[in-house]
């Protein structure tokens, strides 16, 4: 079994994490609800420290227990330090990365990695990407864009440029929606974090990224948000409106296979439906171990071919 989408903390970062506490706004938060302290970074997003996030026994024996035989571990959105300087953002991913680097080639057998880059340094984010992915890891996670700047941007070119250049695994995971209509009943993860992929799939889609970067592997988190439920929509807008077909030679819908999808839906007949709208090739396990809401174990789909172009 195999699980694409997992996240860890190496002991290298929390280190680097209480030695920069002041630099990254770092606190420490003891909730009477839970045996676990959360942390939060700059004032954003606190997360439970979980056993299975920074104890590499814990997280493997718990990959064991649900059955899974590889999984792709991640760095945690949380630590994508984008709104820092970008010399502090650098710095964390490089010990990112090189931790990560470090844990996979001596636990081949049992995960592969992607690193972080400094997307707010495009230029530095591609230097990082060579340099991660000449220590064996396969590509990197990045999140939806940074502010003022979405993906499909020309700020972007240096990064996607080497990414493709590298043939490498670029994923894409949300960061939490600050529309400040969802600041109740945990919406911002809810519905925000699905949102927030939506919109940065629909954009790339648009805008041509596959025909521009077509070696970049793009796999996108949790499903693809709701991009594959409205694909007629961007097909019917792909008929009527010039803005919408200028920079493709197909209809939306054909665009949309050529992307990577995980399984973090949470329901077998949302993933049945994922399959047939973009193609069951096109489709890997994942789960977000070890968040609260990681589909776990996940649903295993498309083995073989998750093994030869993501693992191995």
């Amino acid at each position: 079994m195999y699980d694409f989408h997992t996240h860890f903390i190496p002991e290298e970062i929390m280190s680097w994490v209480k030695e920069n506490k002041t630099k990254v706004n770092a606190k420490w938060i003891e909730k009477d609800a839970s045996k676990n302290t959360f942390l939060e970074i700059n004032r954003k997003w606190g997360f439970e420290l979980k056993d299975a996030f920074i104890d590499f026994s814990k997280y493997s024996s718990e990959l064991k227990n649900a059955g899974i035989t590889h999984a792709v571990t991640s760095p945690i959105p949380q630590l994508f330090m984008y709104d820092f300087d970008p010399v502090i953002t650098t710095e964390v991913s490089r010990v990112y990365n090189d931790a990560l680097a470090n844990l996979s080639n001596s636990n081949p057998d049992i995960i592969s990695a992607l690193g972080t880059v400094p997307l707010n340094s495009p230029e530095q984010a591609a230097e990082l990407l060579q340099d991660a992915m000449n220590e064996g890891l396969k590509g990197a996670i990045i999140g939806p864009g940074i502010s003022g700047h979405m993906l499909s941007d020309d700020y972007f070119i240096p990064f996607f440029e080497e990414a493709n250049k590298l043939k490498a695994i670029v994923f894409i995971h949300p960061l939490l929606s600050e529309d400040p209509r969802l600041k109740r009943r945990m919406m911002p993860n809810l519905i925000g974090v699905p949102w927030e992929t939506t919109v940065c799939a629909t954009d790339l889609l648009l805008s041509g990224f596959t025909d521009t970067y077509p070696d970049i592997k793009v796999l996108f988190a949790h499903g693809g948000g709701y991009l594959p439920y409205q694909l007629g929509r961007l097909d019917k807008g792909f008929k009527q409106w010039g803005a919408v077909s200028t920079n493709l030679k197909a209809f939306p819908s054909e665009y949309a296979k050529l992307f990577w999808y995980d399984t973090v839906l949470w329901n077998e007949k949302s993933i049945d439906y994922l399959k047939k709208m973009v193609g069951e090739k096109q489709v890997v396990p994942g789960s977000d171990f070890p968040f609260d809401l990681s589909a776990w174990p996940p649903i295993q789909v498309n083995k073989d071919e998750i093994s030869t172009l993501f693992i191995k």
